[in-house]
């Protein structure tokens, strides 16, 4: 087994592939070159601290799930929804305990249980590091709209179906009817 330092250097090597992973369903509405799954991550982290902040929930706590919720990408890279049908899901939990095996008790402990706390939705940050990284998918699709791609619809209508929080519902709407430009009007 590698030392403590080795391994947490191995496994931030490891994190950097998300900075190179495609968030491949993108590719099928024409998109080139869609964002990675770490420019995703990042944003849903954000994302995920004000809806928390605004349901009442841990800010922190939030965004620390979101950035844990696609790690697992960089054993099986961004699997898009059409594969599901010739495929099983992978477990989260299970590709996150193998990532982690070898690093010290305290990290692996760390990132395990934001994993298992994201996958079981049993918290409000849960649910909003989920609503979030949904809602990151909803704006990425409208932001992909407005320069003019078509095919983006059902993006948009499966992240609004899925969120669960009465304040991402609000921030859906707000958005799906907005420029994605109308920022810089504020």
């Amino acid at each position: 087994m590698p030392d403590e330092p080795t391994a947490l250097a191995a496994f931030g090597y490891e994190l950097g592939l998300l900075k190179r992973i495609r968030r491949t369903g993108w590719w099928h509405v024409g998109i080139r070159d869609p964002e990675s799954v770490a420019e995703h991550s990042l944003r849903a982290a954000q994302i995920a601290a004000l809806l928390a902040a605004e349901e009442g929930g841990s800010p922190e706590r939030a965004a620390f799930l979101a950035l844990w919720h696609d790690t697992q990408e960089t054993r099986t890279g961004d699997i898009p929804h059409t594969a599901a049908k010739y495929m099983s899901k992978p477990e989260p939990r299970e590709i996150t305990a193998d990532q982690t095996a070898a690093l010290p008790a305290t990290s692996r402990d760390v990132v395990r249980t934001a994993v298992d706390e994201f996958e079981s939705r049993e918290t409000l940050e849960a649910r909003c590091a989920k609503d979030a990284d949904k809602l990151e998918m909803l704006l990425q699709a409208v932001e992909y709209r407005d320069i003019g791609v078509e095919r983006v619809a059902g993006w948009i209508d499966s992240a609004r179906k899925g969120l669960s929080t009465e304040t991402a519902r609000r921030i859906a709407e707000a958005a799906v009817t907005m420029s994605p430009l109308a920022w810089r009007d504020r």
